[in-house]
């Protein structure tokens, strides 16, 4: 988890950078920037306050991570502070050189060094990489003698971060300790930032750990297991329900006392253990035997466990607990499915 009660910046500087592809060019600042306490804690809030999530990277690359831009350019900065202006130009650079989607918008590009981050318990450095796409409408108001006078301008909403990214001084070997915010990522356009500019890898800890076991689970439930067993909406949603509520009770998994507890029939865990093998295989990726369970991941992951039973276009039933107080059947007359569901109360 990163504290940022006692970062602060140590050097600042601001390049403009356009679409390649619409030959917009860059423009870079003559040198850094100095700006007072009251800019500074601003600035400070716009660029560190998204960073909520405990899900970290590292810089990759496939073949030798000092082929990274930006590992390399960041561990020059890191090593020769004074070349922190030139590095920021090579930065610059480097993500007008891969924003060639017709779709990415041109933006303000910061790069800042900041001193005193508490990440995890460990007191680093960083470097820090903010993109500003978005702009908005601001109205200012002026008092006159007698009435008022309005006025607009465009500008930059300080709690809508478009991109960033916090490289930290530690795990260097690895390509670092990396986080990422990225606001529009799910469009295709805006993949550029985390593969193209940074070329980021998840870091394998235990927020990766939970997260991709969760989705495994996930996965094997809502399309293996209709494939190769007699199983309902009911009984997925009953499992699914399940699977997340291990891993809310329980600090560490282990994938047999999951298996036991939440599979159950021994030959729905044979097909777990093979789906999992395959599941790794596909996504170059290793779930150990036992982790030590994260939280957030579970929040995280928790959201997309929805055992939702969608019956044509007129219900949706939402499972949440005991399977045994939901039957599904079948109206010879009406020629239709039918859920008959027990309760007590309703609200």
């Amino acid at each position: 988890m990163l504290h940022t009660e006692e970062i602060s910046i140590e050097q600042l500087v601001l390049h403009k950078v356009g679409n390649k592809s619409q030959e917009e060019g860059i423009r870079f600042a003559a040198a850094p920037m100095k700006v007072d306490d009251a800019v500074q804690s601003l600035l400070l809030q716009y660029f560190l306050s998204p960073f909520k999530s405990e899900e970290y990277y590292h810089l990759a690359h496939e073949s030798d991570i000092f082929l990274n831009e930006v590992y390399a350019y960041v561990s020059q900065i890191f090593d020769q502070p004074e070349t922190f202006y030139e590095r920021s130009v090579n930065l610059a650079r480097h993500l007008y050189e891969v924003s060639t989607h017709p779709k990415i918008k041109s933006g303000e590009l910061y790069v800042v060094r900041l001193r005193d981050c508490n990440v995890d318990g460990e007191q680093v450095d960083a470097v820090g990489l903010f993109k500003s796409e978005s702009k908005e409408v601001f109205l200012k108001v002026y008092p006159t003698s007698d009435s008022f006078q309005i006025e607009y301008e465009d500008g930059i909403n300080i709690n809508k971060l478009d991109k960033g990214c916090l490289i930290f001084n530690t795990e260097r070997e690895n390509g670092y300790l990396v986080s990422v915010v990225d606001n529009v990522r799910q469009s295709g356009e805006a993949m550029y930032w985390r593969d193209n500019f940074l070329n980021i890898a998840q870091r394998r800890d235990t927020f990766h750990q939970t997260e991709q076991c969760l989705d495994m689970c996930k996965q094997f439930v809502t399309e293996r297991l209709p494939e190769n067993f007699n199983v309902d909406k009911v009984d997925q949603a009953d499992i699914l329900n399940k699977s997340v509520a291990f891993f809310k009770e329980n600090a560490e998994f282990s994938f047999d006392d999951f298996a036991n507890q939440v599979i159950q029939q021994p030959e729905v865990i044979q097909s777990f253990k093979k789906y999992r093998e395959e599941y790794e295989e596909d996504r170059d990726l290793k779930i150990d035997e036992q982790f030590e369970i994260s939280a957030p991941a579970v929040k995280k992951q928790a959201k997309i466990f929805k055992s939702v039973i969608k019956l044509d276009k007129n219900f949706h039933i939402y499972v949440h607990g005991n399977r045994q107080l939901i039957e599904k059947g079948y109206d010879d007359d009406r020629d239709m499915n039918y859920y008959r569901i027990f309760f007590k109360e309703e609200s």
